[in-house]
């Protein structure tokens, strides 16, 4: 029990501490694993789980790639397939062969371990991609290549590496290109039929109201398993592929509302992502890293300088994507627990099977997963920086309605330096917006498709401004999957009717904006009455307090600029203005001292 508490604490501590410090968890977790098990061996996932790791492990890859389908939607990608597919067919190829090549040339393996040694490190997966990309936040077209390649290879990968390993064992490499071609095609139609047939039966049974809201989740939890189980029994390895295929279906049926599904399955992957790789680098053992020579850091560095480059210089070619975007792409292949996991069961077959290498394959493919985990994680986000292919800091405000405030505010912050973006269904107010300079989009903010409709690129946080609270909270509950609900503000209710606020209790809504009482019809009133939203400068000379005495016929700060990065009065949590902070407020304009 300890053990297990151990596991699970570092797991979420790892990805806390990442987050608080800005730190690419993936390292965190690898060296909190490492900590844990060869050096302290507090951890030790073989004793722990015995013969229920590798089982455990396959089920958690499942399921991480199933979540992973269900994030994978074709409007991500309508001009990006061409690239993802030859990423994850003709880049996956050229990475084999050059790794297979390296592992012969470098590290002295055996003709065969050396090609399945290639064969193990193509795969990339969910389980490394989604957190770096999480804390890099590259630009939206690399993010979806990244997610969908990372995402596909992982079953791709792995069904080609069992192929290899197979063909290994029987000695039959001449007949290895039929092999492969029936194994590949075997896959296709037995998981594409169990995940068709999975992702059908849940759209049925759920469109049809036959499985109750409280059971939907374990449902289909369960049924993922049973996917998972039953297309990997009839043909190997093809597990994967169907779940991900499932997750897919499910996330392109625009009917079929599923978001407290796919909630429930991200939360359960970034658990499952922090226990895997706590696990993962426990397993080590120091002889893996006294083994290591300086063969094995030659092949590393031709696997990450020039395998990669390789392929995405291949798979790009005469696409539309740019050199600096092609360049980030080049410099992003971590490896994670499918690599692992396929690397381990190949060694212990390899040795049963007579062979030799099994050890110096599962050395090397964790000096890859380790190498690439740091390398990646620390230089990933300086490399998008300096190729500037990383979205800017989320700094910029999504409003909900474009009437008279929201578009003064949205003005002043948008000369602050920030991305603003309004949307309403008043054409008139949407026209206005435009005419005063703003981004402004005519629809609706809580339609299915308007994430794909507007761009959020550099906006990190929702104003709902409407006069009508149920849309406020509405939007709230529906951004705060996007911004986090830190992230997601809305203006308080109208206080003189008490009642109806406890109809809008604190997890059904967003923040509160502003001070008590400052609700739209207030708002929309001093407006009126020849109040205005300006921005004061704080300094040395006229301290916050000074500029509250000089409006103090109305004063009322709403945002908080500092540099490049702003805080939202709210409240519960007001702020205090310093010396060369600017303050953006609603005030009355009599005096001028201050302007």
């Amino acid at each position: 029990m300890i053990s297990i508490a151990i596991i699970f604490l570092l797991a979420i501590s790892a990805q806390w501490l990442g987050w608080k410090f800005r730190i690419p968890s993936i390292i965190l977790l690898l060296i909190f694993g490492f900590i844990a098990g060869p050096l302290t061996h507090l951890v030790q996932p073989d004793e722990l789980l015995g013969d229920l790791l590798p089982p455990l492990v396959s089920l958690s890859v499942g399921l991480i790639l199933f979540e992973g389908g269900l994030s994978l939607r074709f409007a991500e990608i309508p001009g990006l397939r061409r690239a993802v597919f030859s990423l994850i067919s003709i880049g996956m190829l050229t990475t084999w062969i050059i790794g297979a090549w390296a592992a012969y040339q470098f590290l002295g393996l055996e003709f065969q371990q050396a090609i399945l040694l290639g064969a193990i490190l193509t795969v990339s997966g969910p389980t490394v991609i989604i957190p770096l990309l999480r804390d890099i936040r590259p630009k939206a077209n690399l993010y979806s290549i990244l997610k969908w390649e990372g995402i596909l290879i992982d079953p791709i990968g792995a069904l080609f590496s069992v192929l290899v390993f197979e063909i290994i064992i029987q000695g039959e490499l001449l007949s290895a290109p039929t092999h492969i071609a029936l194994g590949v095609l075997k896959t296709v139609l037995i998981g594409g039929i169990v995940g068709l047939l999975g992702a059908t039966l849940l759209i049925y049974l759920i469109q049809r109201y036959l499985i109750p809201d409280y059971l939907q989740n374990p449902f289909s939890l369960s049924l993922v398993f049973i996917v998972f189980v039953l297309s990997d029994y009839f043909q190997p390895e093809s597990g994967l592929f169907a779940v991900t295929l499932m997750g897919i279906v499910l996330a392109n049926r625009s009917s079929l509302a599923i978001r407290h599904i796919v909630e429930f399955k991200e939360n359960l992957q970034v658990l499952l992502i922090g226990v895997l790789f706590i696990l993962l680098s426990a397993r080590l053992k120091m002889q893996n890293i006294t083994d290591l020579s300086w063969s094995s850091v030659a092949f590393f560095l031709v696997m990450v300088l020039f395998a990669r480059p390789l392929s995405v210089l291949i798979s790009t070619a005469g696409s539309d994507i740019k050199w600096k975007e092609r360049a980030f792409l080049a410099w992003m292949a971590p490896r994670g627990i499918v690599a692992a996991a396929v690397a381990s069961l190949f060694g212990l077959q390899l040795e049963a099977n007579g062979f030799t290498g099994g050890e110096e394959l599962v050395s090397n493919t964790f000096l890859i997963i380790v190498g690439a985990g740091f390398l990646y994680g620390f230089s990933a986000g300086p490399m998008a920086r300096f190729l500037g292919v990383q979205q800017k800091d989320a700094q910029g405000v999504l409003f909900l309605g474009a009437h008279l405030v929201s578009r003064e505010l949205a003005k002043q912050i948008q000369s602050g330096g920030f991305k603003v973006l309004l949307v309403d269904t008043n054409w008139g107010n949407v026209s206005a917006a435009k005419l005063d300079g703003l981004p402004a989009h005519y629809g609706n903010i809580l339609s299915e498709h308007i994430v794909e409709d507007v761009d959020l690129d550099g906006i990190g946080r929702l104003f709902a401004l409407t006069p009508n609270d149920e849309a406020n909270s509405l939007a709230a509950l529906r951004f705060a999957e996007h911004f986090g609900r830190a992230e997601v503000y809305q203006l308080p209710h109208d206080n003189s009717h008490a009642r109806e606020v406890k109809v809008h209790p604190q997890h059904l809504r967003g923040r509160f904006l502003f001070g008590e009482g400052e609700h739209y019809q207030v708002l929309q009133q001093q407006m009126r009455d020849g109040a205005i939203i300006k921005t004061i400068s704080i300094s040395e000379e006229f301290s916050f307090e000074q500029v509250k005495e000089n409006y103090s016929e109305l004063f009322i700060p709403l945002v908080l600029i500092d540099d490049d990065r702003f805080t939202v009065m709210t409240q519960d949590l007001g702020f205090t203005p310093k010396a060369g902070q600017r303050v953006i407020a609603l005030v009355k304009p009599t005096q001028n001292k201050f302007a």
